[in-house]
């Protein structure tokens, strides 16, 4: 009997040194191909998009409503990950904020970036009580500010260049562009046209091109201008948006502009999470 035990301990050793050479194996095998990654993901009607640098670096641009971010989330995420480097809210309304009061029960998050437009709902009011209750770095979102987030890859913030705290949601919203080599993603938040025009007006095209343009406001006719989307020029243009949601989002103007201006249309109410990923030698693919 105390034969048989030892043996099957020993084969229960053996197997479970199999498993985690097979473990690590992965993690050197990812992190040998690890570029940038970038995934909008798919939580209905709201933003939640995920980025995570070369060198590790993870960053939330939202977290889209209330109870929709964790699965999606986990599935762009190594299963025992449970930390996040910085989390960003573009603007307070619960479609970018309500997941992250779920974010912050289950990972360790290092900083928050914010505009600092208010609102005075509940999720939000709560939002800043947990954030302030965890110690966590509160910081305001200004024009100029460079985020170098490892391996050559830097999120430069655009938008606001100013006190907004008197702004609309929209019009304050954080609008940030992701660079990687010569790989760059427009993000827009909830941006007005409004706002667009005050970016166009500061930054040459240039300055602003990039290959995906995550649009703004989930398609609706109140941003993405003809003037902005020609500036920004984007291969491929990203909606974040619900399906058959009560906004009618994306409207038919913003498809319509973005057609004209040769963009390819990657929405999540028919595709899901859409990920966008570069390699370390900077070629860049989309997953559907």
């Amino acid at each position: 009997m105390l034969v048989k035990l030892k043996k099957h301990g020993l084969l229960f050793f053996v197997f479970l040194l199999f498993i985690i050479n097979i473990f690590l194996f992965y993690l050197d095998w990812r992190d040998s191909r690890r570029g940038l990654t970038f995934a909008m993901l798919n939580v209905g009607q709201g933003d939640a998009l995920f980025i995570e640098s070369p060198t590790g670096t993870q960053i939330m641009f939202d977290a889209g409503p209330a109870r929709r971010v964790l699965g999606p989330l986990s599935r762009v995420m190594l299963p025992f990950d449970r930390s996040i480097d910085a989390i960003v809210i573009t603007n307070p309304d619960a479609d970018h904020i309500g997941g992250f009061s779920d974010i912050l029960k289950n990972y360790k998050v290092g900083a928050v970036f914010e505009p600092g437009t208010l609102n005075d709902s509940k999720t939000f009011q709560n939002l800043k009580t947990e954030v302030k209750r965890q110690n966590i770095p509160n910081i305001l979102t200004r024009k100029g500010m460079r985020l170098n987030i490892g391996g050559s890859a830097f999120i430069d913030i655009l938008f606001p260049d100013r006190d907004v705290s008197g702004w609309t949601t929209n019009d304050g919203s954080v609008v940030a562009r992701l660079s990687y080599g010569a790989t760059s993603i427009m993000l827009t938040g909830d941006a007005s046209a409004k706002t667009e025009k005050i970016i166009l007006s500061q930054y040459e095209e240039a300055e602003l091109k990039s290959d995906v343009l995550k649009v703004g406001h989930h398609g609706s006719r109140s941003s993405t201008s003809g003037s902005f989307v020609k500036a920004v020029s984007p291969v491929y243009a990203f909606i974040s948006n619900g399906k058959d949601n009560k906004y009618g989002h994306p409207h038919p103007e913003v498809l319509d502009t973005l057609i004209q201006f040769g963009a390819q249309i990657l929405r999540t109410d028919i595709l899901g999470t859409v990920v966008f990923s570069c390699d370390r030698m900077k070629i860049c693919a989309i997953r559907k």
